[in-house]
Protein backbone atom coordinates (compact mmCIF):
# COMPACT_ATOMS: atom_id res chain seq x y z
CA UNK A 1 0.00 0.00 0.00
CA UNK A 2 1.52 3.83 -0.77
CA UNK A 3 2.00 5.35 2.44
CA UNK A 4 3.84 8.03 0.87
CA UNK A 5 1.75 11.66 1.65
CA UNK A 6 1.32 13.87 -1.55
CA UNK A 7 0.44 17.20 -0.84
CA UNK A 8 -2.07 20.52 -1.79
CA UNK A 9 -0.66 24.02 -1.67
CA UNK A 10 -0.74 25.54 1.49
CA UNK A 11 -4.03 27.95 1.93
CA UNK A 12 -5.17 26.80 -1.32
CA UNK A 13 -8.28 29.13 -1.79
CA UNK A 14 -10.25 26.46 -4.40
CA UNK A 15 -10.13 23.55 -2.69
CA UNK A 16 -10.90 25.76 0.71
CA UNK A 17 -13.57 27.20 -0.87
CA UNK A 18 -14.73 23.55 -2.41
CA UNK A 19 -15.08 22.38 1.54
CA UNK A 20 -16.96 24.77 2.07
CA UNK A 21 -19.54 24.78 -0.41
CA UNK A 22 -19.59 20.64 0.10
CA UNK A 23 -21.02 21.88 3.64
CA UNK A 24 -23.09 24.42 2.21
CA UNK A 25 -25.01 22.23 -0.33
CA UNK A 26 -25.00 19.16 1.67
CA UNK A 27 -26.85 21.29 4.54
CA UNK A 28 -24.36 20.33 7.17
CA UNK A 29 -25.65 22.58 10.03
CA UNK A 30 -23.01 25.40 11.06
CA UNK A 31 -22.80 27.86 14.19
CA UNK A 32 -24.70 27.26 17.12
CA UNK A 33 -27.58 28.76 17.76
CA UNK A 34 -27.23 31.84 20.53
CA UNK A 35 -29.42 30.27 23.08
CA UNK A 36 -27.16 26.64 22.89
CA UNK A 37 -23.50 28.65 23.53
CA UNK A 38 -25.44 30.30 26.08
CA UNK A 39 -26.39 27.10 28.12
CA UNK A 40 -23.45 25.20 27.17
CA UNK A 41 -21.52 27.70 28.75
CA UNK A 42 -23.85 27.90 32.18
CA UNK A 43 -23.32 24.52 32.56
CA UNK A 44 -19.65 23.86 31.80
CA UNK A 45 -19.51 26.00 34.87
CA UNK A 46 -22.16 24.84 36.68
CA UNK A 47 -23.63 21.02 35.47
CA UNK A 48 -26.94 20.17 35.74
CA UNK A 49 -26.10 16.76 37.55
CA UNK A 50 -23.26 16.48 40.33
CA UNK A 51 -21.32 13.40 40.07
CA UNK A 52 -19.93 12.60 43.92
CA UNK A 53 -18.09 9.28 43.08
CA UNK A 54 -14.13 10.18 43.21
CA UNK A 55 -11.85 7.89 40.83
CA UNK A 56 -9.57 10.53 40.21
CA UNK A 57 -7.09 8.11 41.98
CA UNK A 58 -6.94 5.81 39.38
CA UNK A 59 -4.31 6.58 36.54
CA UNK A 60 -6.12 6.98 32.82
CA UNK A 61 -4.90 7.59 29.96
CA UNK A 62 -6.29 8.53 26.64
CA UNK A 63 -5.49 7.53 22.96
CA UNK A 64 -6.16 9.63 19.93
CA UNK A 65 -5.64 11.02 16.69
CA UNK A 66 -2.79 14.21 17.50
CA UNK A 67 -4.67 17.25 17.79
CA UNK A 68 -8.23 15.77 18.97
CA UNK A 69 -10.26 18.16 21.74
CA UNK A 70 -13.36 15.49 21.86
CA UNK A 71 -11.80 12.82 23.59
CA UNK A 72 -14.66 10.64 24.59
CA UNK A 73 -12.91 7.73 26.43
CA UNK A 74 -10.15 6.97 28.59
CA UNK A 75 -8.75 3.72 30.08
CA UNK A 76 -7.32 2.00 32.43
CA UNK A 77 -6.02 -1.82 32.66
CA UNK A 78 -4.35 -3.71 35.69
CA UNK A 79 -3.51 -7.28 36.62
CA UNK A 80 -5.87 -9.12 38.81
CA UNK A 81 -3.88 -12.76 39.41
CA UNK A 82 -3.78 -14.42 36.10
CA UNK A 83 -6.90 -12.48 35.03
CA UNK A 84 -7.53 -8.07 34.31
CA UNK A 85 -9.37 -5.37 35.06
CA UNK A 86 -10.29 -3.30 32.78
CA UNK A 87 -11.70 0.06 33.29
CA UNK A 88 -12.98 2.13 30.49
CA UNK A 89 -14.26 5.74 30.91
CA UNK A 90 -16.31 7.79 29.30
CA UNK A 91 -17.62 10.78 28.92
CA UNK A 92 -20.51 11.83 31.11
CA UNK A 93 -22.76 14.15 28.93
CA UNK A 94 -25.72 14.20 31.30
CA UNK A 95 -24.05 15.92 33.72
CA UNK A 96 -24.13 19.17 31.12
CA UNK A 97 -27.26 18.09 29.16
CA UNK A 98 -30.61 18.92 30.65
CA UNK A 99 -33.32 16.95 28.51
CA UNK A 100 -35.59 18.82 26.48
CA UNK A 101 -33.08 22.00 27.09
CA UNK A 102 -31.14 23.77 24.18
CA UNK A 103 -28.61 21.88 24.08
CA UNK A 104 -30.58 18.39 23.92
CA UNK A 105 -32.80 19.53 21.11
CA UNK A 106 -29.80 21.14 18.93
CA UNK A 107 -28.06 17.52 19.35
CA UNK A 108 -30.78 15.64 18.42
CA UNK A 109 -31.19 17.67 15.44
CA UNK A 110 -27.81 16.66 14.41
CA UNK A 111 -27.24 13.67 15.59
CA UNK A 112 -23.24 13.28 15.60
CA UNK A 113 -20.35 15.49 14.51
CA UNK A 114 -19.45 15.69 10.72
CA UNK A 115 -15.48 15.60 10.04
CA UNK A 116 -14.06 17.66 7.19
CA UNK A 117 -10.31 18.37 5.99
CA UNK A 118 -10.17 21.37 7.30
CA UNK A 119 -12.93 22.02 10.37
CA UNK A 120 -15.36 19.65 12.19
CA UNK A 121 -19.00 20.95 12.69
CA UNK A 122 -19.39 19.33 15.82
CA UNK A 123 -22.58 17.51 17.83
CA UNK A 124 -22.02 19.28 20.64
CA UNK A 125 -20.65 22.90 21.30
CA UNK A 126 -16.99 23.28 21.85
CA UNK A 127 -17.27 24.54 25.44
CA UNK A 128 -18.66 21.25 26.19
CA UNK A 129 -17.45 18.82 23.57
CA UNK A 130 -13.60 20.59 23.78
CA UNK A 131 -13.88 21.87 26.98
CA UNK A 132 -15.39 20.26 30.44
CA UNK A 133 -17.07 17.23 29.00
CA UNK A 134 -14.10 16.23 27.45
CA UNK A 135 -11.07 13.68 28.96
CA UNK A 136 -8.44 15.93 28.67
CA UNK A 137 -5.34 15.40 30.40
CA UNK A 138 -4.86 17.05 34.04
CA UNK A 139 -8.66 17.91 34.24
CA UNK A 140 -11.21 16.51 36.52
CA UNK A 141 -14.07 15.14 34.48
CA UNK A 142 -17.46 13.14 35.00
CA UNK A 143 -17.52 9.66 33.35
CA UNK A 144 -19.46 6.26 33.27
CA UNK A 145 -17.12 4.33 34.04
CA UNK A 146 -17.39 0.64 33.05
CA UNK A 147 -15.23 -1.47 35.31
CA UNK A 148 -14.81 -5.00 33.74
CA UNK A 149 -13.53 -7.81 34.89
CA UNK A 150 -11.47 -10.04 31.90
CA UNK A 151 -10.40 -13.43 32.52
CA UNK A 152 -6.95 -15.11 31.40
CA UNK A 153 -8.85 -16.07 28.15
CA UNK A 154 -9.93 -12.45 27.39
CA UNK A 155 -13.73 -13.29 28.13
CA UNK A 156 -15.35 -10.82 30.00
CA UNK A 157 -16.11 -11.96 33.14
CA UNK A 158 -18.35 -9.04 35.10
CA UNK A 159 -18.99 -5.62 33.64
CA UNK A 160 -20.39 -2.92 36.72
CA UNK A 161 -21.24 0.80 35.16
CA UNK A 162 -21.29 3.71 37.36
CA UNK A 163 -20.32 7.98 37.28
CA UNK A 164 -17.32 8.77 38.65
CA UNK A 165 -15.35 12.03 38.75
CA UNK A 166 -11.80 10.77 37.00
CA UNK A 167 -8.49 12.43 35.34
CA UNK A 168 -6.49 11.20 32.79
CA UNK A 169 -3.11 11.28 33.47
CA UNK A 170 -1.59 10.77 30.18
CA UNK A 171 -2.44 11.90 26.83
CA UNK A 172 -1.24 9.86 23.59
CA UNK A 173 -1.42 9.55 20.15
CA UNK A 174 -1.68 5.76 18.05
CA UNK A 175 1.82 6.40 16.76
CA UNK A 176 3.37 6.91 20.18
CA UNK A 177 2.22 4.14 21.54
CA UNK A 178 2.53 2.06 18.50
CA UNK A 179 6.67 3.37 18.96
CA UNK A 180 6.49 2.88 23.23
CA UNK A 181 5.17 -0.71 22.65
CA UNK A 182 7.90 -1.70 20.15
CA UNK A 183 10.55 -0.27 21.48
CA UNK A 184 9.89 -2.08 24.95
CA UNK A 185 9.73 1.12 26.89
CA UNK A 186 5.83 1.44 27.53
CA UNK A 187 4.28 1.22 31.07
CA UNK A 188 2.44 -1.70 31.85
CA UNK A 189 -1.04 0.21 31.41
CA UNK A 190 -0.10 -0.23 27.58
CA UNK A 191 1.86 -3.61 27.51
CA UNK A 192 -2.17 -4.73 28.93
CA UNK A 193 -3.42 -2.97 26.62
CA UNK A 194 -1.68 -4.99 23.55
CA UNK A 195 -1.85 -8.24 26.23
CA UNK A 196 -5.64 -7.80 26.70
CA UNK A 197 -6.05 -6.57 22.76
CA UNK A 198 -4.75 -9.92 21.54
CA UNK A 199 -6.95 -11.87 23.59
CA UNK A 200 -9.65 -10.26 22.46
CA UNK A 201 -8.83 -10.34 18.91
CA UNK A 202 -8.24 -14.05 19.44
CA UNK A 203 -11.86 -14.50 21.00
CA UNK A 204 -13.15 -12.63 17.63
CA UNK A 205 -11.91 -14.49 15.58
CA UNK A 206 -12.97 -17.81 17.39
CA UNK A 207 -16.65 -16.63 17.38
CA UNK A 208 -16.74 -15.53 13.66
CA UNK A 209 -15.97 -11.89 13.64
CA UNK A 210 -14.93 -10.59 10.44
CA UNK A 211 -13.15 -6.95 10.09
CA UNK A 212 -12.52 -5.62 6.56
CA UNK A 213 -9.43 -4.23 6.14
CA UNK A 214 -10.01 -1.52 3.36
CA UNK A 215 -7.60 1.50 2.81
CA UNK A 216 -7.62 3.73 4.96
CA UNK A 217 -7.90 7.25 2.89
CA UNK A 218 -6.97 9.77 4.83
CA UNK A 219 -6.99 13.80 4.66
CA UNK A 220 -4.37 15.51 6.75
CA UNK A 221 -4.49 19.28 7.41
CA UNK A 222 -0.82 19.85 8.18
CA UNK A 223 0.90 22.19 10.28
CA UNK A 224 1.98 24.76 7.78
CA UNK A 225 -1.43 25.19 6.04
CA UNK A 226 -1.48 22.35 3.20
CA UNK A 227 -3.44 19.42 2.68
CA UNK A 228 -2.59 16.03 2.41
CA UNK A 229 -3.85 12.25 0.71
CA UNK A 230 -2.29 9.05 1.59
CA UNK A 231 -3.30 5.70 2.68
CA UNK A 232 -2.83 5.80 6.06
CA UNK A 233 -0.48 2.27 7.14
CA UNK A 234 -2.85 0.36 9.82
CA UNK A 235 -0.85 0.24 13.33
CA UNK A 236 -1.78 -2.77 15.69
CA UNK A 237 -2.35 -0.44 18.49
CA UNK A 238 -5.66 0.63 16.77
CA UNK A 239 -6.46 -2.84 16.59
CA UNK A 240 -6.38 -3.17 20.81
CA UNK A 241 -7.93 0.20 21.12
CA UNK A 242 -10.61 -1.11 19.42
CA UNK A 243 -11.27 -4.10 21.20
CA UNK A 244 -11.68 -2.06 24.19
CA UNK A 245 -14.33 -0.31 22.53
CA UNK A 246 -16.01 -3.32 21.13
CA UNK A 247 -16.19 -5.44 24.22
CA UNK A 248 -17.95 -2.40 25.89
CA UNK A 249 -20.39 -2.30 23.82
CA UNK A 250 -20.82 -5.92 23.79
CA UNK A 251 -20.95 -5.76 27.53
CA UNK A 252 -23.92 -2.50 27.02
CA UNK A 253 -25.97 -5.05 24.43
CA UNK A 254 -26.15 -7.92 27.24
CA UNK A 255 -26.85 -5.17 30.10
CA UNK A 256 -29.66 -3.86 27.28
CA UNK A 257 -31.08 -7.50 26.47
CA UNK A 258 -31.13 -8.56 29.96
CA UNK A 259 -33.27 -5.92 31.25
CA UNK A 260 -35.35 -5.81 28.08
CA UNK A 261 -35.00 -2.19 26.91
CA UNK A 262 -32.20 -0.79 24.91
CA UNK A 263 -30.85 0.27 21.34
CA UNK A 264 -28.81 -2.22 19.65
CA UNK A 265 -26.34 -1.72 16.42
CA UNK A 266 -27.35 -4.54 14.17
CA UNK A 267 -26.12 -5.88 11.20
CA UNK A 268 -27.86 -8.94 9.27
CA UNK A 269 -25.89 -11.78 8.51
CA UNK A 270 -24.38 -11.68 4.52
CA UNK A 271 -26.77 -13.76 2.93
CA UNK A 272 -25.34 -17.01 0.89
CA UNK A 273 -25.88 -16.06 -2.05
CA UNK A 274 -23.74 -13.04 -1.26
CA UNK A 275 -20.89 -15.19 0.02
CA UNK A 276 -21.19 -17.67 -2.70
CA UNK A 277 -20.75 -14.73 -5.10
CA UNK A 278 -17.48 -13.63 -3.17
CA UNK A 279 -15.83 -17.03 -2.62
CA UNK A 280 -16.62 -17.24 -6.86
CA UNK A 281 -14.54 -14.09 -7.13
CA UNK A 282 -11.85 -15.43 -4.93
CA UNK A 283 -11.51 -18.59 -7.13
CA UNK A 284 -11.96 -16.56 -10.25
CA UNK A 285 -8.55 -14.63 -9.22
CA UNK A 286 -6.86 -17.51 -8.05
CA UNK A 287 -6.76 -16.35 -4.00
CA UNK A 288 -7.35 -19.60 -2.21
CA UNK A 289 -10.01 -19.53 0.38
CA UNK A 290 -10.18 -22.53 2.24
CA UNK A 291 -13.32 -24.56 2.54
CA UNK A 292 -12.63 -24.41 6.71
CA UNK A 293 -12.33 -20.81 6.66
CA UNK A 294 -15.21 -18.68 7.29
CA UNK A 295 -15.50 -15.55 5.94
CA UNK A 296 -14.23 -13.91 8.55
CA UNK A 297 -10.90 -15.73 8.92
CA UNK A 298 -10.50 -15.41 4.77
CA UNK A 299 -10.68 -11.66 5.48
CA UNK A 300 -8.42 -11.56 8.16
CA UNK A 301 -5.93 -13.14 5.59
CA UNK A 302 -5.73 -10.95 3.03
CA UNK A 303 -3.57 -8.25 2.22
CA UNK A 304 -3.90 -4.62 1.16
CA UNK A 305 -0.84 -4.49 -0.93
CA UNK A 306 -1.69 -7.65 -3.31
CA UNK A 307 -4.12 -6.44 -5.94
CA UNK A 308 -5.73 -9.25 -6.26
CA UNK A 309 -6.59 -9.12 -2.83
CA UNK A 310 -7.57 -5.57 -2.99
CA UNK A 311 -10.20 -6.62 -5.76
CA UNK A 312 -11.81 -8.99 -3.18
CA UNK A 313 -11.33 -6.49 -0.35
CA UNK A 314 -13.56 -3.90 -2.11
CA UNK A 315 -16.13 -6.48 -3.36
CA UNK A 316 -16.35 -8.05 0.48
CA UNK A 317 -18.55 -4.60 0.75
CA UNK A 318 -21.00 -6.44 0.00
CA UNK A 319 -20.84 -8.53 3.06
CA UNK A 320 -21.37 -5.44 5.41
CA UNK A 321 -24.85 -4.47 4.89
CA UNK A 322 -27.76 -3.34 6.07
CA UNK A 323 -26.38 -1.92 9.76
CA UNK A 324 -28.22 0.22 11.70
CA UNK A 325 -29.90 0.97 14.65
CA UNK A 326 -32.80 -1.25 16.32
CA UNK A 327 -34.59 0.37 19.55
CA UNK A 328 -37.20 -2.06 21.94
CA UNK A 329 -38.55 -2.05 25.06
CA UNK A 330 -39.91 -5.36 26.06
CA UNK A 331 -39.41 -7.99 23.52
CA UNK A 332 -35.65 -8.47 22.12
CA UNK A 333 -35.23 -7.83 18.39
CA UNK A 334 -36.13 -10.26 16.00
CA UNK A 335 -32.19 -9.81 14.59
CA UNK A 336 -30.32 -8.52 17.74
CA UNK A 337 -26.50 -9.62 16.02
CA UNK A 338 -24.07 -7.45 14.32
CA UNK A 339 -22.79 -9.89 12.03
CA UNK A 340 -19.53 -8.62 11.90
CA UNK A 341 -18.79 -8.44 15.50
CA UNK A 342 -20.59 -11.87 15.54
CA UNK A 343 -22.26 -10.56 18.77
CA UNK A 344 -24.46 -8.49 20.59
CA UNK A 345 -23.64 -4.85 20.51
CA UNK A 346 -24.28 -1.63 21.20
CA UNK A 347 -22.80 2.27 20.48
CA UNK A 348 -21.56 3.51 23.94
CA UNK A 349 -18.08 4.82 23.62
CA UNK A 350 -18.44 8.29 21.71
CA UNK A 351 -20.70 10.10 23.39
CA UNK A 352 -19.49 13.53 22.14
CA UNK A 353 -19.42 12.76 18.81
CA UNK A 354 -22.41 10.89 18.21
CA UNK A 355 -25.96 11.03 20.14
CA UNK A 356 -27.32 7.86 20.28
CA UNK A 357 -24.40 6.68 22.79
CA UNK A 358 -25.72 9.21 25.56
CA UNK A 359 -29.11 7.62 25.99
CA UNK A 360 -27.17 4.30 25.84
CA UNK A 361 -25.06 5.09 28.27
CA UNK A 362 -27.43 6.59 30.70
CA UNK A 363 -29.59 3.46 29.84
CA UNK A 364 -26.64 0.92 31.42
CA UNK A 365 -26.00 2.71 34.46
CA UNK A 366 -29.76 3.08 35.41
CA UNK A 367 -29.32 -1.11 34.67
CA UNK A 368 -26.32 -1.49 36.29
CA UNK A 369 -27.75 0.00 39.64
CA UNK A 370 -30.75 -1.19 39.32
CA UNK A 371 -32.67 2.23 39.20
CA UNK A 372 -35.61 3.26 37.01
CA UNK A 373 -35.58 3.92 33.55
CA UNK A 374 -34.85 7.78 33.14
CA UNK A 375 -37.98 8.66 31.16
CA UNK A 376 -36.36 11.03 28.87
CA UNK A 377 -33.96 7.51 27.44
CA UNK A 378 -37.50 4.98 27.23
CA UNK A 379 -39.19 8.21 25.30
CA UNK A 380 -36.02 9.15 23.06
CA UNK A 381 -35.34 5.12 21.73
CA UNK A 382 -37.87 5.13 18.87
CA UNK A 383 -36.69 8.74 17.44
CA UNK A 384 -32.73 7.35 17.51
CA UNK A 385 -32.81 5.40 14.21
CA UNK A 386 -33.82 8.01 11.84
CA UNK A 387 -31.96 10.33 13.27
CA UNK A 388 -28.73 8.27 13.10
CA UNK A 389 -29.53 6.95 9.65
CA UNK A 390 -29.98 10.35 7.97
CA UNK A 391 -26.83 11.61 9.86
CA UNK A 392 -24.38 8.95 9.07
CA UNK A 393 -25.21 9.47 5.43
CA UNK A 394 -24.65 12.96 5.64
CA UNK A 395 -21.22 12.18 7.18
CA UNK A 396 -20.34 9.87 4.37
CA UNK A 397 -21.53 12.24 1.56
CA UNK A 398 -19.42 14.90 3.13
CA UNK A 399 -16.61 12.09 3.51
CA UNK A 400 -16.54 11.46 0.05
CA UNK A 401 -16.82 14.33 -1.55
CA UNK A 402 -13.79 16.45 0.40
CA UNK A 403 -11.75 13.35 -0.54
CA UNK A 404 -12.60 13.24 -3.88
CA UNK A 405 -12.07 17.13 -4.23
CA UNK A 406 -8.73 16.68 -2.44
CA UNK A 407 -8.15 14.15 -5.17
CA UNK A 408 -8.87 16.59 -7.86
CA UNK A 409 -6.67 19.34 -6.31
CA UNK A 410 -3.80 16.49 -6.11
CA UNK A 411 -4.02 15.82 -9.22
CA UNK A 412 -5.27 19.45 -11.44
CA UNK A 413 -2.10 19.76 -13.36
CA UNK A 414 -1.46 15.97 -14.48
CA UNK A 415 -4.18 15.94 -16.96
CA UNK A 416 -3.36 13.44 -19.70
CA UNK A 417 -0.72 11.97 -17.85
CA UNK A 418 -0.89 7.97 -17.06
CA UNK A 419 -0.85 5.94 -14.04
CA UNK A 420 -0.45 2.79 -12.37
CA UNK A 421 -3.46 1.00 -10.83
CA UNK A 422 -5.49 -1.50 -9.55
CA UNK A 423 -9.01 -2.20 -10.88
CA UNK A 424 -10.87 -3.15 -7.54
CA UNK A 425 -14.08 -2.83 -9.26
CA UNK A 426 -16.61 -3.05 -12.07
CA UNK A 427 -20.18 -1.08 -12.54
CA UNK A 428 -22.66 -4.13 -12.97
CA UNK A 429 -25.00 -1.54 -14.88
CA UNK A 430 -22.21 0.05 -17.09
CA UNK A 431 -19.81 -2.75 -18.19
CA UNK A 432 -17.17 0.18 -19.74
CA UNK A 433 -16.93 1.98 -16.10
CA UNK A 434 -14.71 0.79 -13.22
CA UNK A 435 -13.64 1.77 -9.73
CA UNK A 436 -9.71 2.35 -9.79
CA UNK A 437 -6.58 2.37 -6.96
CA UNK A 438 -3.47 4.25 -8.12
CA UNK A 439 -0.35 2.91 -6.81
CA UNK A 440 0.36 6.69 -6.52
CA UNK A 441 -0.65 9.02 -5.28
CA UNK A 442 -3.32 7.90 -2.92
CA UNK A 443 -6.50 8.17 -5.04
CA UNK A 444 -9.63 5.90 -5.40
CA UNK A 445 -11.46 7.05 -8.42
CA UNK A 446 -13.80 6.01 -11.47
CA UNK A 447 -12.73 4.64 -15.40
CA UNK A 448 -14.07 3.81 -18.94
CA UNK A 449 -12.58 1.00 -20.35
CA UNK A 450 -11.73 -2.54 -20.45
CA UNK A 451 -9.97 -4.24 -17.00
CA UNK A 452 -10.84 -6.76 -15.03
CA UNK A 453 -11.20 -6.61 -10.75
CA UNK A 454 -7.69 -7.56 -9.43
CA UNK A 455 -5.78 -6.65 -12.66
CA UNK A 456 -2.93 -3.76 -12.73
CA UNK A 457 -3.31 -1.28 -15.82
CA UNK A 458 -2.47 2.12 -16.68
CA UNK A 459 -4.91 4.58 -16.52
CA UNK A 460 -4.97 8.20 -18.59
CA UNK A 461 -6.56 10.70 -16.18
CA UNK A 462 -8.90 12.80 -18.27
CA UNK A 463 -10.90 14.59 -15.72
CA UNK A 464 -9.26 16.61 -12.53
CA UNK A 465 -11.93 19.20 -11.32
CA UNK A 466 -12.00 20.83 -8.33
CA UNK A 467 -15.25 22.70 -7.99
CA UNK A 468 -17.15 19.53 -8.85
CA UNK A 469 -14.87 17.07 -6.98
CA UNK A 470 -14.43 15.29 -10.07
CA UNK A 471 -11.52 12.93 -10.98
CA UNK A 472 -11.89 10.50 -14.18
CA UNK A 473 -9.91 8.06 -15.93
CA UNK A 474 -9.37 6.11 -19.12
CA UNK A 475 -7.77 2.75 -18.57
CA UNK A 476 -5.48 2.66 -21.93
CA UNK A 477 -6.10 -0.58 -24.01
CA UNK A 478 -3.48 -2.97 -23.84
CA UNK A 479 -1.66 -2.61 -27.47
CA UNK A 480 -0.92 1.22 -26.38
CA UNK A 481 0.97 0.91 -23.37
Amino acid sequence: MPKQIVRVAPGSTELLQRYAAIRAELKVPGAFPAEVVEEARRVAADPVEEVTRDETHVPFLTIDPPGSMDLDQALHIERVGPNYRVRYAIACLTAFVAPGGAIDTEARRRGQTIYSPDQRNPLHPPELSEGAASLLPDQVAPAYVWDMSVDASGEGTSVEVYRALVRSRDRFDYEQVQRLIDEGTADERLVLLKEVGLLRLAREAARGGANLPMPDQVVDHLEDGSYAIHFRPPLAVEDWNAQMSLMTGMAAAELMLGAGIGILRTMPPAEQRTIDAFRHMAKALGVPWSGKQSYGEFLRSLDRDNPEHLALIYEATGLFRGAGYTPFDGEPPEQPLHAAVASTYAHVTAPLRRLVDRFGLALCAAISAGEEIPTWVREALPTLPEIMRTTDSLANAVNRACVDATEAAVLERRVGEDFDAVVVERNERRKDSALIQLIEPAVVAGATGPGEPGTQVRARLTEAEIATSTVRFTLTPPDSR
